[in-house]
Parts: structure tokens; C-alpha cells; sequence
């Protein structure tokens, strides 16, 4: 695993952060060390998988980036006649997410498409993965998609959105940012990487609060949804239809 030190040197300007193949040969190292709780979502994407998966059914990772919840999907379903499809919009991601997931002995196959999830016709869905993806869609076409995976999905199917979130309350909003900002500083990040990702990611992910997302969730019909796991700014919903 290469370490990630893309923002290790100033840069003049900083440009708006993409998922190109700069990212793609870090991306572990820099999401283990920048998103709190991400190993242990993708541990709990297994049990729900465990728990929700059926027969005959498909199973979608929008945003599949390495693919480890395609994996985790791919591990945990135990029915026949199911097929996985790992979707992402950046060539390297998806080309990647290909090498890192064998064929070989595997139960579930697994489509790999580099497409906008936007474009992706959602159809007998068991379990829809949206793992730290809609928080870089723009605002105004968040609902749009989340009512496309809604019909989608077979009734008592799942949707699993993780995001980075937002507060309304200011000192709550400074508090959270500032421990996911030590967070960081303890995983060996300078202030400059610090500063300079931020940078490169304003207007590119948009987080909203839980409220507002579950509010877009109930918009698209879902009269269910919990939010099952947060550390800091980062969380996890599980909504049912």
C-alpha cells in the first residue's frame, strides 16, 4: 500500500480534488487515514449483507471505488442466482477495482462498469451500497437519485448511505471538524496536507446533515431509515423499503 502524500508539497493552486490515478495508487493508506470508522462500515456492510441478501436478487456498489464493499457483498452472500455490479465513473478506479476482485472461486459474479451512477438503471435490487459517494453529487440531483435506487429496490431491500456530514449547530460543526482534523494530525498528516485537501475538496463533496438526509431518503420513499453507526463527521444510514 502506497503512502499517501499527494498534498506533502505546497502547491499553487491547489486543484479540485479527483479520483484520478494519483489517488487511485494511495487510496487505501488515505482513507484509512482520513475517514474514521471506514474499516469497521465496510466489516458491517458484510453482516448486513449476511442478514438482508436473498435469491435470485442484484446487489449494487455505487461509487465501488477498490471495490471493498463489492467484496464484502461478494463474501457474504450465501444464495444463488445473485450478481453484484460495481459501478464508478473514474476509468482508474473501476480498472482497478477489477484487478483487486478475482473471478476465480467466486459464488457471485460481479459486472464491473465505468458509468455516472446517475445513468445506472437500478432493477430487483436486494442491497444498494452508497458509500461515501452522493456527498460528491451535486445537491439539486441527490433526490433524483436516491428515488431511482428506491424503485429499484425489492420491497424489504436495503440501502446502505455513507457520507461525511454537516451540523447545524456552529460549535458542534467546529468541534467535529476539529477532532476529524486530530484525527488526521494522528494519523501523520501535516498541517499543509491538512489545509490543501481542504482546499482541493470544497465545492467537490457537498456534506449535508443527517436530517437532510434523511429527509431526501423519506422524499424518495423511504419510510425507514436509522442512522446505525458515527465517529465525528462521518456516518452511516440504513434505510428499508
Amino acid at each position: 500500500m502506497s503512502h499517501d502524500q499527494i498534498y506533502d508539497k505546497p502547491q499553487d493552486p491547489v486543484k479540485a480534488f479527483k479520483f484520478d490515478r494519483k489517488v487511485v495508487n494511495v487510496f487505501p493508506d488515505m482513507i484509512k487515514r482520513s475517514v474514521p470508522g471506514y474499516e469497521l462500515i465496510i466489516n458491517q456492510i458484510s453482516i448486513l449483507t449476511n442478514y438482508y441478501a436473498k435469491s435470485g436478487c442484484n446487489y449494487y456498489d455505487l461509487g465501488a471505488s477498490l471495490g471493498a464493499a463489492t467484496l464484502a457483498m461478494r463474501e457474504n452472500i450465501q444464495y444463488p442466482d445473485c450478481h453484484i455490479y460495481a459501478i464508478d465513473n473514474s476509468p482508474d478506479m473501476i480498472n482497478e477495482c477489477r484487478n483487486n476482485i478475482s473471478p476465480h472461486d467466486a459464488t457471485v459474479q460481479v459486472d464491473f462498469i465505468c458509468a455516472d451512477i446517475r445513468d445506472i438503471k437500478i432493477q430487483k435490487a436486494q442491497m444498494v451500497v452508497l458509500n461515501f459517494t452522493l456527498q460528491f453529487i451535486q445537491p439539486g440531483q441527490r433526490n433524483d437519485l436516491l428515488k431511482s435506487i428506491y424503485n429499484g429496490l425489492n420491497d424489504g431491500g436495503i440501502l446502505i448511505l455513507s457520507e461525511k456530514i454537516a451540523f447545524e449547530n456552529k460549535e458542534e460543526q467546529n468541534l467535529q471538524t476539529d477532532l476529524h482534523y486530530e484525527f488526521k494530525r494522528a494519523n501523520g498528516y501535516s498541517e499543509l496536507e491538512i489545509s490543501q485537501k481542504r482546499t482541493a475538496l470544497e465545492n467537490v463533496l457537498i456534506p449535508e446533515t443527517v436530517k437532510q438526509n434523511k429527509e431526501r431518503l423519506l422524499s424518495a420513499g423511504f419510510s425507514e431509515s436509522f442512522l446505525w453507526f458515527q465517529c465525528y463527521n462521518f456516518a452511516s444510514i440504513l434505510a428499508i423499503k
